[in-house]
């Protein structure tokens, strides 16, 4: 049998809680990692400790997993790069952000600029969906602040660490480390986009820089003609790997986004069956907020 030996192949255990008999870690994962990758994780975790910068309630092998994945195991890389995102940590105040941030004006922004979780792929990895096309930054900037957005981003992200990703891999029966991503830029304007340019510049090297190795698949549905022109500005931001994951598509994009996402996970308006009580997008329904969506917006800890 195969999945026997790819275990024995790998310089480390396979991560606890795996139900699911056919997963197969991808490499440079838990239960998938050279004898090389495995001293580069011990060398990495070492090095952290002696240097005072390991948090232990937060640097689990996954995490650190993620930032030498980013730097193609180069430990030393890795170590500029964890100094780097703990640095930013501090002067961003993530921590005081968790506890503190409360994004009142939600109900308003997501006429203005929909962004949010819901529900899961065939692979069990958080759906996120962002609607470009509906951005009116007059609007958007009338009731919240490009600080106060990239504030939400950063506390999302770290939902998405801390309820997200753990609910989707115990659903599934395996770990999940990354989200499949939406972006419809369906009548998108492209003044509207330079004019956002700069957050939408934060956002990436927030994601790309802080939260490394989360991003698992990317479709761009309803590109207008003129995307290639858009594509330009933000290709450069992104590594090679990032841009492997990226789909264009244009107007016919169910077929495959149904391919990836189960029509009854998939919102109506992308042509899914889904429509959750008091809007998708307002929902936050997925396995980490079991009853949302069935009765308006969802409450709770792990809600956006």
């Amino acid at each position: 049998m195969s999945t026997p030996q790819i275990h024995a192949a790998s310089a480390s255990p396979m991560p606890p809680g795996v139900t699911d008999p056919n997963y197969k870690p991808l490499p440079g994962r838990l239960g998938n990692l050279t004898v090389t990758q495995q001293h580069a994780l011990e060398k990495f975790k070492k090095e952290l400790i002696e240097a005072g910068i390991f948090v232990e309630e937060r640097m689990g092998d996954t995490l650190l997993l993620r930032f030498l994945r980013a730097r193609r195991f180069d430990v030393a890389k890795a170590i500029e790069m964890m100094i780097a995102a703990e640095q930013w940590r501090k002067e961003f105040g993530v921590d005081d952000l968790l506890n503190s941030f409360d994004f009142k004006e939600k109900l308003e922004v997501d006429k203005y600029y929909p962004q949010y979780y819901h529900k899961m792929d065939k692979d069990g990895r958080p759906l996120y969906i962002e609607r470009l096309g509906l951005l009116d930054i007059k609007a958007l900037y009338a009731v919240t602040t490009q600080e106060r957005q990239l504030q939400r981003l950063v506390s999302e992200y770290e939902k998405f660490l801390a309820y997200r990703l753990p609910a989707c891999s115990k659903a599934i029966g395996h770990p999940v480390e990354t989200s499949c991503t939406i972006l419809d830029l369906q009548n998108v304007s492209l003044s509207n986009f330079y004019r956002v340019k700069d957050y939408v510049f934060q956002a990436a090297t927030v994601g790309q820089d802080r939260y490394p190795e989360t991003m698992g698949k990317f479709y761009i549905i309803n590109a207008p003609w003129a995307f290639s022109a858009v594509w330009a500005v933000i290709k450069p931001w992104l590594d090679p790997v990032t841009v492997s994951k990226v789909d264009i598509l244009g107007s016919s994009y169910k077929d495959t986004l149904l391919r990836q996402i189960p029509v009854e996970n998939l919102p109506k308006e992308f042509g899914g069956i889904c429509a959750c009580a008091g809007g998708c997008s307002l929902s936050d329904a997925g396995p980490w907020n079991p009853d949302a969506g069935k009765n308006g917006i969802a409450n709770g800890s792990a809600s956006a």
